[in-house]
């Protein structure tokens, strides 16, 4: 018997009505089964979550490689920024294209846009064009991300989802093992490039089976032309574009001043003053267009429920600190402790072997405790592993911080997973779509923050360090660093030390703001989720 309390009928779940009205308003309160999918449509599902499954880890650990090819180790952290903004911004687009005209088309032109993306990111000339492929890579893994687990439920009948979903975790699961290791292969034997020009035959294979197999239920077609006619007006001009636009610019000042912000000018002066000035002044604007907008990215009632708005914001939080470890850890095995990229790949790998297991795992403790306490139990442990990896000596042996990181993985297993199935179970089928979208947009918003503030945490300590320097010899500017470490036979045995230990630092300082962001989650969870999840009965949670 699971533990959470069961409450119909209360003002956290009110929207709970509505599944019994489903039927009567022309939805069906349970997605009719369209039958076994075919293997190939699996496969082919798989393969396209593998995409943006392995961009993450496979490019981290290339990271030296790259900067030190074309230059730009003060804004590289704009790799993953500028990727994640976009997803973040276009996963609530893609979804209502996808009610609208089906999952299939959404699900072609978004992998079609991100193999596009990986082409252009493979032939970059500099910094700054790679920087534009990998927003124009994100503009497709936003339609990939959402539209494969929307499908995977539009397919699969309620009892056969778990299946599903365990394989679309193993994809991840293993991505995130395989990822750091072949980028460590490819930039240590071939050329960061083929990192890129990797996705191509993985994508073109799933194009090919998803445009031969994938055949979606009639009632697709048939919502888009009951919509268009009762709207009386194109689907396309209900999707919340002004909204979208604004989300994205007020995202961009933003990030951008705190990538800067230290490094190209002062905190304090007039360009970061502005840029974050203009940055709110725009936050007022999405806040305007939102309430006006028929159809907005995030509908305002999942902020009203106390426990969905918890859970997003613990959630965001969760991105936010997943950057520490996905980012700059391959940076600090190879910098500061001259790993070669494949054993930093395998350090980085520890979190992602423990990760899944204690997922897994999760539900015999949720079950006993509850979703609230066991998610509290595990990022209370992931803090604690967080704020111990300063404490780790200088220089660390390779062990040290991959069993912190296996810790970490079992932490976050038990953090994640009870808070989306909680907050799953608290809503209907109508309102389970974009409450899901609301999870998976605010853990993004966390990792585009997060990517943007850490890199300027880091890129301040270095500057800091370099201006403070008793030691002759250092690298005048923060793009000539990684250069550098790539090649210390231009360094001094102290000049070398001591930009070993510059890094050490930065790295440092950039766990200790993500163990600050776990800190937050868990006050999150205490003081602001509910105890117990209103639970719905089984009979409102087709």
């Amino acid at each position: 018997m699971h533990s959470e309390r069961i409450t119909v009928g209360t003002g956290e779940n009110a929207g709970a009505a509505h599944g019994a009205a489903e039927d009567a308003a022309g939805v069906p309160a349970k997605a009719p089964a369209a039958g076994r999918p075919r293997r190939a449509v699996v496969a082919a599902l798989m393969l396209a979550m593998a995409l943006v499954a392995l961009e993450g880890t496979i490019v981290a650990t290339a990271v030296p490689q790259i900067v030190g090819d074309l230059g730009g180790f003060s804004v590289f952290s704009w790799l993953f920024a500028g990727y994640l903004l976009a997803v973040t911004v276009t996963l609530p687009v893609y979804g209502k294209l996808s009610d609208t005209f089906g999952r299939k088309p959404v699900l072609l032109a978004g992998m079609s846009l991100f193999l596009f993306g990986s082409l252009c990111c493979a032939a970059a000339w500099n910094m700054a064009a790679l920087i534009a492929f990998r927003v124009l890579q994100g503009l497709g893994g936003g339609a990939i991300q959402g539209t494969v687990q929307t499908l995977a439920a539009d397919l699969y009948p309620l009892e056969e989802r778990p299946r599903i979903q365990a394989r679309m975790s193993t994809v991840w699961a293993t991505s995130s093992i395989a990822g750091p290791a072949f980028g460590g292969l490819l930039a240590s034997y071939a050329d960061w490039r083929w990192i890129f020009l990797l996705n191509l035959p993985v994508g073109a294979l799933a194009l090919w089976l998803t445009a031969r197999h994938l055949r979606e239920p009639a009632r697709a077609a048939a919502r888009t032309a009951a919509g268009t006619a009762a709207g009386g007006r194109s689907a396309i001009a209900r999707i919340d574009w002004p909204g979208a636009l604004a989300v994205f610019a007020c995202g961009g000042l933003v990030l951008f001043a705190l990538v800067q912000g230290g490094v190209a000018w002062p905190w304090l002066s007039a360009p970061s003053l502005g840029l974050l000035g203009a940055g709110a002044v725009l936050a007022v604007v999405v806040v305007h267009v939102e309430r006006r907008a028929a159809e907005p990215i995030l509908p305002g009632w999942v902020w009203r429920r106390r426990t969905i708005a918890a859970v997003n914001l613990a959630m965001a939080m969760l991105g936010l600190l997943m950057v520490a470890p996905m980012v700059f850890l391959p940076t600090y095995a190879q910098s500061a402790l001259g790993l070669d990229p494949v054993g930093a790949g395998f350090v980085m790998s520890a979190m992602t072997l423990s990760w899944p297991i204690s997922a897994a795992f999760s539900q015999h403790v949720y079950r006993r405790i509850g979703f609230r306490n066991t998610a509290a139990l595990g990022v209370g442990v992931g803090f604690l592993c967080l704020a111990a990896f300063p404490l780790l000596p200088h220089p660390a042996r390779p062990w040290q911080p991959a069993l912190l990181m296996l810790a970490l993985g079992a932490a976050l297993g038990l953090f994640q997973l009870p808070l989306v199935v909680g907050v799953q179970s608290t809503v209907g089928w109508a309102e389970r779509g974009q409450t899901t979208a609301s999870v998976l947009f605010c853990r993004q918003v966390g990792q585009s923050v997060g990517a943007a503030l850490f890199g300027a945490i880091a890129n301040a300590t270095i500057a800091a360090r370099l201006a403070d320097a008793p030691v002759p010899g250092l690298p005048a500017h923060l793009d000539e660093v990684s250069r550098a470490l790539e090649h210390p036979d231009s360094l001094t045995a102290a000049a070398s030390a001591y930009l070993r230990a510059a890094v050490t630092n930065a790295v440092d300082h950039v766990y200790l703001g993500a163990a600050a962001a776990a800190l937050a989650a868990f006050l999150i969870l205490v003081l602001v989720a509910p105890r117990r999840f209103p639970v719905l009965p089984a009979d409102d949670r087709p």
